[in-house]
């Protein structure tokens, strides 16, 4: 005789399906501040290498270009608001019946960049923490051909702090994502505001080192760099099935996501890159704000850099949450290993954070270059793009009459085809030219090219297994049923 659920039982069987509805549009807008946060792990190498003038200008140009596919999102948000799956899966809803390994291959490739966030700016935060308090500290534990220094040790202590934070769930984790985004407003007032008021600020002394062809090749190849920072903010369409209101909330976080980053975007390399001056910025790209704050705040420098690292927390916190939900989505959806789409009971993906653990030390133990770690990701993350733009052109031809409670206006359909080529030059001509910023190479490549081509491997073998478990149809014409795990927990 059949049991009959207890209303326990079928809370925590929804649970495992769905993720809750806690968030409202600023919570998404408080994750989309680590954007201005992840710019610490590049300004100081596109102003090196652009000029101060250069790199302002390719900053706004790459947020435009984020503005306009942000804009974008907005509707695909709204088409599938119970997805975590963000902009891979539109581009998988989009593709599907053109290509269905699309999904996979956006999946792998959105998740990445975001999910090997702990180890980019854990390395950063070793090496502020390392200029600011530890400078002497230059030693290198040799393990066989693993080199660990004193800044890859701190970053592997932050990995393990964000895991657990992130472990104990949403809750804890807004708190803490509310109290680093009010923290970050601080250096970036003190970059912003206070070089204005300083006599040694001169921003005409910037340069601009874009000239020609070859100018427009170097161009191209920084805003492949700079994608991840200023695209970044589509973070808040990953959250829209965790909105209160999925429609109204995600548009509104993602509009006020874009005007914010854009001005912040703009103005921080004219200011700050004016007071501190391209050739120290040469000196020293990563850590050069540590002389900064010595020299704009005094004795106030070392609680700027908690300020600063506080900051970078912020940006591993809200990627770990993005990541983990996305990786999530792709088992829940049969993407990839279905073990990953379940959650406990606490309503945290769990196996997903398990997961991401591992692969951040693993990363940041083997490139410890937090550069190299972005470019790596970077290949995957504007693919994914790519195919979500274009997804837009395809979903508006395929299914008119789609429930969509945001419809932009027609004249959005030929831009996101312009902006599909766009991002396919961005892609191609940045991927194959590391060599002119000197940031990545072919090790880096390889493993990109690697990771997305895993991930297609094992959706084969997820979708062979999940044909094999399929019953054949009964003789009254029955639906096959498919044997599942998606209704276990951890």
């Amino acid at each position: 005789m059949e049991s009959r659920m207890s209303t326990e039982q079928i809370t925590a069987a929804a649970q495992a399906e769905h993720l809750p509805k806690r968030m409202r549009w600023f919570d998404g807008f408080a994750m989309a501040m680590t954007m201005p946060a992840a710019l610490i792990a590049t300004l100081g190498a596109s102003i090196a290498g652009l000029g101060g003038w250069g790199a302002a200008v390719l900053w706004a140009i790459s947020m435009l270009l984020a503005m306009g596919v942000n804009w974008i999102y907005t509707e695909l948000a709204t088409m599938f608001p119970e997805s975590s799956g963000g902009i891979a899966h539109y581009a998988a809803e989009a593709w599907k019946k053109r290509a269905p390994w699309v999904a996979p291959l956006a999946g792998v490739g959105y998740w990445l960049p975001w999910g090997t966030n702990l180890a980019t700016y854990g390395a950063v935060t070793g090496s502020l923490v390392m200029a600011q308090w530890f400078p002497d500290q230059d030693w290198v534990l040799q393990l066989g051909p693993i080199s660990i220094t004193f800044p890859v040790m701190i970053g592997l202590i932050v990995i393990g702090v964000m895991y657990l934070i992130n472990v104990i769930g949403v809750r804890v984790t807004m708190t803490f994502v509310y109290v680093t985004a009010a923290i970050l407003m601080i250096p970036l007032f003190v970059f912003i505001v206070f070089p204005l008021f300083q006599s040694d600020w001169a921003p005409m002394e910037l340069t601009w080192n874009l000239h020609g062809i070859e100018g427009l090749h170097t161009a191209i190849v920084w805003l492949y760099i700079m994608a991840w920072t200023t695209f970044g903010i589509e973070v808040c369409a990953t959250f829209a099935p965790e909105y209160r209101d999925s429609v109204k909330d995600t548009t509104r976080a993602i509009k006020a996501s874009v005007l914010f980053c854009l001005g912040v975007f703009f103005l921080v390399p004219l200011t700050l890159g004016g007071y501190a001056g391209e050739a120290a910025i040469a000196e020293d790209p990563a850590t050069f704000f540590v002389a900064s704050f010595a020299n704009l705040v005094g004795g106030a420098s070392d609680f700027m850099v908690v300020c600063l690292i506080a900051s970078l927390l912020l940006i591993m916190t809200t990627s770990v949450a993005d990541a983990s939900r996305v990786l999530f989505n792709m088992g829940k959806e049969g993407v990839t290993v279905r073990g990953l789409g379940v959650l406990n009971k606490r309503g945290v993906p769990l196996r997903s954070l398990n997961v991401m653990l591992v692969m951040n030390v693993v990363i940041l133990v083997v490139l410890q270059n937090p550069l190299a770690i972005i470019v790596t990701g970077n290949l995957g993350y504007i693919l994914t793009h790519l195919l979500a733009v274009s997804g837009f052109f395809l979903l508006r031809k395929d299914r008119p009459d789609a429930d969509r409670p945001i419809k932009l206006p027609r004249f959005f359909v030929p831009l996101s085809i312009v902006l599909s080529v766009i991002l396919a030059i961005i892609l191609v001509v940045g991927a194959t030219g590391f060599s002119v910023t000197g940031y990545g190479g072919f090790l880096e490549l390889a493993i990109a090219l690697g990771l997305l081509a895993l991930g297609v491997v094992i959706w084969v073998f997820v979708q062979r297994g999940t044909d094999r478990r399929t019953l054949p149809p009964t003789p009254d014409g029955a639906s096959t049923q498919t044997v599942g795990t998606q209704g276990r927990h951890d």
